[in-house]
């Protein structure tokens, strides 16, 4: 019985995985990817058989039971597996099902982190994350909607830096523009919001809107959506593009 490990492949480019996670796949037997991951991430493992992971049977769901399957047959019959996994295995990745499944089966197992979207974006348009923010994902696949409405108006009652990831699909093409109306209710017409698509890839998009013409047409499923604070500027440049940032300071009293 072999161990496996959890590791996040980061944002996309493949420069951007952690040393630990490049290390640990030029050891694997068998590495089970995701389809999105870059194709030269794979060239750290280079003695591995690679496996592409994804949806089955149309159903997300049965995509994953069939995935911990892989990932557990995988570990019983070899020494050394890697579960591949854009961004953070932890953060909206369904780790915690394999990790669950693994227990299941008295396999070892082990997490590697990785860049996740937000902190990918946020490097590349500035400092938005400077101070307290948090991350929501828009699929209602796994919670209802409902609850998403009413997070979003407590964490911008709250003044806090919104990262909102999955915010649109085919199935969902409609829940980001919801999601600025909610906000809008909320939050000044004036506070900057950051369409972050494909960080650290050769098609990267970085985009800055106000959230009063902030556009839900302006994402898809590989944007990551920064949505600022009462505190968060912009520094307007000439040259270069804009940058976007929060400081660490909060007067009193503020929201």
């Amino acid at each position: 019985m072999g161990k496996v490990y959890l590791i996040g492949a980061g944002p996309g480019a493949a420069d951007l995985i952690t040393v630990r996670g490049a290390r640990l796949l030029g050891t694997a037997d068998v590495v089970l990817h995701d389809a999105l991951v870059e194709p030269a991430m794979l060239d750290y493992a280079p003695h591995a058989r690679k496996i592409a992971v994804g949806k089955r049977c149309g159903q997300r769901s049965t995509a994953q039971h069939f995935i911990n399957k892989q990932i557990v047959d995988a570990a019983l019959a070899h020494d050394v597996v890697v579960r591949l996994k854009g961004g953070d295995p932890m953060l909206f990745g369904r780790a915690d099902e394999e990790m669950r499944a693994l227990e299941e089966a008295g396999i070892d197992y082990e997490v590697v982190p990785g860049i996740t979207a937000m902190l990918a974006v946020a490097a590349r348009i500035g400092a938005p994350l400077g101070h307290d923010f948090c991350a929501i994902s828009l699929s209602d696949n796994l919670k209802p909607w409902s609850l998403i409405e009413n997070r979003l108006r407590l964490v911008a009652e709250a003044g806090l830096v919104i990262a909102l990831y999955n915010p649109v699909s085919k199935a969902r093409p409609w829940q980001l523009g919801k999601a600025f109306d909610i906000l809008r209710e909320v939050l000044p017409a004036d506070i900057p919001v950051v369409f972050g698509r494909a960080a650290g890839r050769p098609d990267e998009r970085m985009t800055i809107a106000r959230l009063a013409d902030a556009e839900a047409s302006s994402a898809d499923m590989a944007t990551c959506v920064i949505i600022g604070s009462a505190e968060t500027r912009v520094i307007v440049r000439e040259t270069k593009p804009d940058l976007v940032y929060t400081p660490r300071f909060v007067k009193e009293g503020a929201r």
